[in-house]
């Protein structure tokens, strides 16, 4: 190997060395519901998300996006290829394994916010530590309403869900989402049954707790100016994934206003 070859293998390692972990990734992947009649949804994805990314994920209502979320995070499993979570291949672990996998490296906001309609904002927040450790310490509470009262809801830490606003439920959906400090947090349509205002300051939050703490977010939205808000566009056509840029998104936007 001459100076020049060696110059560029260094320079390409020392890239790759101040990447991000990759936090999720599959190969191959793909998902046929089966049935009366075969349904392929997913045709063979190749895919990374890193640590501190913010990927937006956007297509057709029935393209996939929900099925390829529910893979990412182990809820569903893929008819074929590998999915890899932290480094760990689910196909490999039981029922347990995936369920303390999911506790430990994921965090979920769904469009409706799921908070236990009996137990306080704090109680929910802190319930997936419960269901991880057995019990709270007394940090865990101070941290957990550190949090609360950082998003601008520590006056509602005992209020129940019904108590509060939508857009403070689904605030609380996404500190509960982090309680476990997960690498990876997957949200769909995380804004969805929100107005434009209470569902940007949501967005805001989840792109404020990706930068600060470097947790991934992958978010599916219908919502354009969301979308070219992200760090990157996944469109999922025609089963497959193609990332597009910015003015791409927006001109595709466009083109479907006009037909």
């Amino acid at each position: 190997m001459n100076i020049k070859d060696r110059s560029i293998t260094t320079s390409n390692n020392a890239r790759a060395a101040r990447l991000p972990p990759v936090v999720v990734e599959t190969r191959g992947l793909r998902k046929t519901y089966f049935g009366k009649i075969d349904v392929p949804v997913l045709f063979g994805i190749d895919l990374q998300i890193r640590a501190e990314e913010f990927v937006a994920v956007v297509g057709q209502s029935g393209s996939g996006k929900s099925t390829l979320l529910n893979i990412l995070g182990a809820l569903d499993s893929p008819t074929a290829g590998t999915v890899l979570i932290n480094g760990v291949d689910i196909s490999e672990l039981d029922s347990d394994g995936l369920a303390r996998l999911r506790s430990a490296e994921v965090g979920f906001i769904f469009q409706q916010h799921y908070l236990l309609d009996e137990f306080t904002c704090l109680e929910n927040v802190l319930m997936p530590i419960t269901i991880r450790h057995g019990d709270v310490t007394d940090e865990d509470r101070s941290r957990m309403t550190r949090l609360l009262e950082r998003v601008g809801l520590g006056d509602q830490i005992n209020k129940t869900p019904d108590e509060m606003s939508g857009g403070q439920n689904q605030r609380c959906a996404v500190v509960r989402a982090l309680a476990n400090s997960p690498r990876i947090i997957l949200a769909d349509e995380p804004t969805g049954n929100l107005d434009s205002r209470s569902g940007e300051e949501v967005f805001n939050l989840m792109r404020e707790m990706n930068r600060e703490s470097g947790v991934a977010f992958v978010m599916i939205t219908h919502d354009d100016r969301l979308a070219r808000a992200a760090d990157r566009i996944l469109l999922i056509e025609d089963g497959l994934v193609h990332e597009i840029s910015r003015e791409e998104h927006r001109r595709r936007t466009a083109d479907s206003l006009l037909t």
